[in-house]
């Protein structure tokens, strides 16, 4: 595997450690080709017994995802659309796909991650994020909707019912301290240690003796949370397609979201936008 065979990633190996960088300027969203990327490169990866640690980064140091594009269109999400596993929508495949997947999947989080970005952080086995750049946020209540990607019950889980709904419905964006003290991340670990840190624990994990990655993966499984990902998905889809929900997104649109200055602080933007 090489960067040439993605076009949104670049993909190398040292030793038992994959290290994947998305790269989908200007900002990272979470298009269509990152999506389809992710999905072939874990799927990919699951077959390959001698890669026992995925390391996720961002070649942009002020955006690990941004959030899901809000351009993608029906027609452009038709090609994952047509290889969902049962009982998922298409951005919640992504999620579920990661938190499967036989490897140690870590997130190296540098930069901010809203929305689907969020979503795919916590989809992850742990995340580590940098104090003083790293950002996580879901910011869909903003924007007329829920989150559609998992994140109601992947938070739920991780940080309790109370501080699910803040965040949730809060729709602030939250530093890697608090991020930590609340349990969206394993630890916040100062910026210029991020990457020793990570890649330390990355190569202790791939070079434990043969079985025991497995093993532990085995014992410690992922809960299943088909029943809240199908009522996450109906209040998702009973809120996105509605007309007030695309005004708002066109709204943003023409107010410089996706761009790399509005999107510092999207979560004013959209406020000014319902004020």
């Amino acid at each position: 595997m090489g960067h040439d065979d993605y076009q949104t990633l670049r993909v190398s190996r040292k030793d038992a450690v994959t290290h994947v960088t998305i790269d989908n300027p200007p900002i990272n969203v979470l298009s269509v080709a990152v999506m389809t990327d992710l999905r072939r490169l874990l799927t990919t990866l699951a077959g390959d017994d001698t890669v026992r640690v995925i390391v996720f980064d961002s070649a942009d140091p002020d955006f690990f995802l941004a959030h899901v594009d809000m351009t993608a269109t029906p027609n452009a999400l038709a090609g994952l659309m047509a290889d969902l596993p049962d009982g998922v929508n298409v951005f919640q495949a992504v999620g579920e796909q990661l938190r499967r997947q036989p490897q140690v999947t870590i997130v190296k989080l540098a930069g901010k991650a809203r929305g689907g970005g969020a979503e795919f952080v916590i989809a992850a086995d742990m995340a580590f994020a940098a104090t003083g750049t790293a950002g996580l946020g879901q910011i869909e209540a903003l924007m007329g909707i829920v989150p559609g990607g998992g994140a109601t019950q992947y938070l739920t889980e991780r940080v309790g019912r109370h501080r699910a709904l803040e965040i949730v419905l809060g729709a602030d964006l939250m530093d890697a301290e608090t991020a930590e003290r609340y349990g969206w991340v394993n630890r916040a670990v100062p910026a210029d240690q991020l990457d020793e840190f990570v890649n330390r624990l990355a190569g202790n994990i791939a070079a434990l003796p043969d079985g025991v990655v497995a093993a532990a993966k085995h014992a410690i499984v992922p809960r299943d949370h088909s029943d809240g990902l199908a009522r996450e998905n109906a209040a998702w889809a009973g809120l996105v397609f509605r007309p007030a929900t695309a005004q708002l997104m066109d709204a943003g649109l023409a107010n410089d979201a996706q761009t790399r200055d509005g999107e510092q602080d999207l979560e004013s933007l959209f406020r000014h936008l319902a004020g």
